[in-house]
């Protein structure tokens, strides 16, 4: 009876040590994870000005809100703006909350913004220039962004994972180690960003441009960075 114990205890040992061993023989995976970032600078193509007109009195007269509009809407047609691509944003005036019943008081004083996208910068002016400079109480970029922006992204993105494998097989290499298939992908960030401040314009600074146009260059928008950044995991061969 206990020569059959200790034959059990003896097979149960053998093989413990046994899995033990296999196990300690198991080679640890060999593997590399560096970050791969790639960032693509490019100009907006869709932008949107909000411009806000105001009736305005003079000491025999007053301007009113449909006379400014009519210059805008002649001056957005004649600079071949579609239709779409011009909208009211907003009406009020001094006394906003009533302006429904006060439009008829001579001394009510109506406002009216508008929204123009724009893919460039270069109809602005002629726009602008078009319409009473005393009626244009502000204008302003208040949006842009790209067309394409997924797409871009995508780019990116694809530029980052490659910059990523590259950085690995530099540095095995430098090991005298070779670069083996991808273990693990992670996406760290992509974003775009830029400076997103308002771009205002006043009638004294486009008054200025207007008469110096001739002499000046044209000035393009200002860019948007679009970055990727990517964890990568490789085996080591």
């Amino acid at each position: 009876m206990k020569k059959g114990l200790f034959t059990l205890l003896a097979i149960l040992t053998i093989s413990t040590m046994t899995f033990a061993q296999t196990t300690d023989k198991t080679p640890p995976v060999k593997k590399i994870s560096v970050t791969g970032t790639a960032e693509v600078e490019i100009t907006p193509d869709i932008i949107y000005f909000d411009i806000a007109l105001h009736e305005y009195k003079t000491k025999n007269s007053k301007t009113d809100i449909s006379t400014l509009e009519k210059q805008l809407q002649k001056a957005v047609l004649a600079a071949g703006v579609p239709a779409a691509d011009f909208t009211i944003a907003n009406i009020y005036g001094y006394n906003s909350n009533q302006w429904w019943k006060k439009k008829k008081d001579p001394d009510f004083l109506a406002r009216k913004t508008y929204r123009l996208k724009l893919a460039k910068l270069d109809k602005i002016n002629d726009i602008l220039n078009a319409v009473d400079d005393e009626g244009i109480e502000s204008v302003s970029i208040s949006s842009y962004d790209y067309s394409k922006m997924e797409s871009l992204r995508k780019d990116v993105k694809e530029k980052a994972i490659q910059a990523a494998k590259t950085k690995a097989s530099y540095l095995l290499a430098a090991v005298d180690e070779q670069l083996g298939s991808a273990l693990e992908i992670q996406e760290l960030n992509t974003d775009n960003y830029s400076d997103a401040r308002p771009v205002m314009y006043n009638t004294m600074v486009r008054a200025a441009t207007a008469s110096s146009d001739a002499a000046m260059p044209g000035i393009d928008f200002k860019t948007i960075k679009v970055r990727a950044e990517i964890n990568a995991t490789f085996f080591i061969k």
